[in-house]
C-alpha cells in the first residue's frame, strides 16, 4: 500500500469550499472522482485542512492510500487532465506510510489580497477585495503586530461557534515578539493558536495590498475577520491597540467584519522537513 502526498492549486471561486458534500461541487469531492476515474479505485483524500466556499490555495496539501503502481509525474499529468481548470495538482510524492496531511502539519500560511484602486480590474475581481478608501498601512501593521505569539482567538472566530471549541486558511515591518493575554483568565485551549508571523506586503505597481500570516493553524473565519477588523484599523475606525484588547475580550462581536472570502488564499503547509 503506498501513501501518496498531492501539492495542490484551485480556484474555489465556483466551489462549496474544500470537504465533499452532497449535491455541491467541492475541491475534494472533485479530487476523488479524479482519482475514481484514473486509477480506478476510491479513497478518501485526506486534506491539510478545509478552505470554505469562494476561498483559493496554491499550496494546499491531501495524501491518500492506494494499491495503484502508477509513478508520481504520470498520476499528476493524468488527473490535471482529469481534473477541471480551476484545480491543478502541481506535484505528487510518495511519503512514508504514516504520513498524515492534516495531523503532521507544523503551520501554514495564508495571504489576503485587498485591491486599493478607485476601480477593480474584472480580471482580478474573483481573487481580490477591492476597497477605494484610503487605508494607513502604518496602522494596519502595527495593529497585525498584536497578533504576534500564542493567544486566544475567540474574538476572530466564526460568530455562530464562538462559544465553542473549534476544528481547523514593500514589505511593512512588524515586531518580532507577541504580546500575551494579560489579564489573569484562564485561555479556551480549543480557540488558542499560535501566530508565527503577521505581516503587510505592499505591491506599489499593481496597488495590491497583501496580509501574510503564519501560524500553527486557523479557526473557521479567523483570518478573514482579522482582515475585516485591520481594514477597520486602516480606515481610523479603530485604533491599533484595539486588537489587544480584543484579543482579551474574547468576544467576536467586538472585532471588525468577517471580509470576503475570495481574497483569501492557503499558500503553503509546512511539514518540517517531513
Amino acid at each position: 500500500m503506498r501513501n501518496l502526498r498531492l501539492l495542490i492549486a484551485y480556484d474555489g471561486t465556483d466551489f462549496g469550499g474544500w470537504q465533499r458534500q452532497p449535491g455541491v461541487p467541492t475541491i475534494q469531492g472533485c479530487l476523488e472522482d479524479a482519482i475514481a476515474r484514473v486509477m480506478g479505485e476510491r479513497v478518501r483524500l485526506q486534506g491539510s485542512g478545509r478552505t470554505d466556499a469562494g476561498v483559493h490555495a496554491w499550496g494546499q496539501v491531501a495524501n491518500f492510500h492506494t494499491i495503484s503502481p502508477i509513478p508520481p509525474e504520470n498520476l499528476a499529468r493524468a488527473l490535471n487532465e482529469a481534473l477541471p481548470p480551476a484545480i491543478r495538482i502541481r506535484r505528487v510524492d510518495e511519503v512514508r506510510a504514516e504520513f498524515h496531511s492534516r495531523y503532521h502539519a507544523r503551520s501554514k500560511t495564508y495571504r489576503y489580497r485587498i485591491l486599493l484602486k478607485p476601480l477593480c480590474d474584472p480580471f482580478v475581481t474573483r481573487f481580490v477585495w477591492h476597497q477605494p478608501y484610503r487605508l494607513d498601512l502604518k496602522r494596519m501593521a502595527k495593529a497585525a503586530s498584536y497578533l504576534l505569539g500564542a493567544h486566544d482567538f475567540t474574538s476572530f472566530c466564526a460568530a455562530a461557534n464562538a462559544r465553542a471549541p473549534q476544528p481547523e486558511s514593500k514589505e511593512l515591518d512588524v515586531p518580532a515578539a507577541g504580546r500575551g493575554s494579560s489579564d489573569g483568565r484562564p485561555k479556551s485551549e480549543g480557540r488558542v493558536r499560535t501566530i508565527f508571523a503577521s505581516r503587510l506586503l505592499w505591491r506599489p505597481r499593481t496597488s495590491m495590498l497583501i496580509y501574510e500570516v503564519k501560524g500553527s493553524g486557523f479557526l473557521r473565519y479567523m483570518v478573514r475577520n482579522i482582515v475585516g477588523t485591520l481594514v477597520e484599523v486602516g480606515r481610523g475606525r479603530l485604533e491599533p491597540e484595539a486588537v489587544a484588547r480584543l484579543l482579551e475580550a474574547r468576544d467576536r462581536s467586538r472585532a471588525g467584519p468577517t471580509a470576503p472570502a475570495q481574497g483569501l488564499f492557503l499558500m503553503n503547509v509546512d511539514y518540517g522537513g517531513n
